[in-house]
């Protein structure tokens, strides 16, 4: 089975760090990255754009640029692609201008906007020319939803049914709510059952080694909302796989989402979908 992880981070953030050291006990670094990929038979990866301003308040912060990259990523791999990132305190007309460039870029794939992360609805005026640059080069807008990996984060501007009204008036724009909206999986699932131009993926459902997965995995209940989310979107090739790499590791990962995925239905979500959605995978 063919297999993208289509939700990872390479990027210098010390929350990213800290949790590979004590939680998902993985080597966080583009080596280790490489090796988890290779023995996993994951042949290519989107990485989220993302930046930390060495020195202030950690992310999410008002300082980064946009668009923000993988500062971990070295030049010239061909196997990582990137959905770069935006900071809505930063899209002024020149950073405007380095995001178009950005999109240029063979490697760059789509554009990730951190909902809840900063305090900015995706309706909200300020990403409508993010839109625009999405269908002019058609790749995909990536949004957080759900909880945020930050006591700072702000829950209400990542609920997914927020994205319901921007995929109606920005139709020819394609969406992903990463993480499914988690722990609001029903109501992602309902924005992407009605609208044909939203999609999910499933990474960042859990956080930890194999023994967190399966503790996880075997608690009564705990992904209840999953199978019911799931259940009632009724529409598998519309989900996308990835695992918020480094926060999981990959081979008990793979087999979690494989246990909530008829396999008949495999193909795509581990491989075909992410093709679909991320164009410029298919130029490799």
């Amino acid at each position: 089975m063919k297999i993208i992880d289509a939700h990872i981070h390479v990027s210098h953030i010390q929350s990213f760090y800290q949790t590979a050291k004590k939680m998902s006990r993985v080597d966080y670094s583009f080596r280790g990255l490489k090796k988890e990929m290779e023995q996993n038979g994951v042949t290519l990866a989107v990485g989220m754009g993302l930046r930390e301003i060495e020195g202030g308040t950690g992310f999410p912060d008002k300082a980064p640029p946009t668009p923000m990259g993988l500062d971990l990523l070295p030049e010239g791999d061909k196997s990582v692609y990137c959905c770069t990132g935006v900071n809505p305190y930063k899209l002024g007309r020149k950073e405007l201008a380095r995001l178009e460039k950005d999109l240029l870029k063979p490697h760059v794939t789509g554009m990730k906007i951190y909902l809840g992360y900063y305090p900015f609805y995706a309706h909200d005026p300020v990403y409508d020319p993010v839109y625009s640059l999405a269908a002019q080069y058609n790749v995909p807008v990536v949004f957080h939803t759900g909880d945020t990996y930050s006591e700072r984060g702000i829950l209400k501007y990542a609920h997914p049914l927020t994205i319901d009204e921007v995929a109606v008036q920005h139709r020819h724009v394609t969406f992903v709510l990463a993480h499914f909206g988690d722990p609001w999986m029903l109501d992602a699932a309902e924005v992407v059952y009605k609208n044909s131009n939203v999609f999910a993926d499933l990474s960042g459902l859990i956080i930890g080694d194999e023994k967190e997965v399966s503790r996880l995995s075997g608690t009564p209940h705990f992904f209840d909302h999953l199978k019911h989310g799931l259940a009632f979107c009724d529409n598998y090739e519309k989900l996308i796989f990835g695992t918020d790499w480094p926060l999981v590791r990959m081979k008990p990962y793979i087999e979690f989402i494989q246990s909530h995925i008829p396999s008949s239905y495999w193909d795509d979500v581990f491989y075909n979908t992410a093709m679909h959605v991320y164009p410029k995978l298919r130029g490799r």
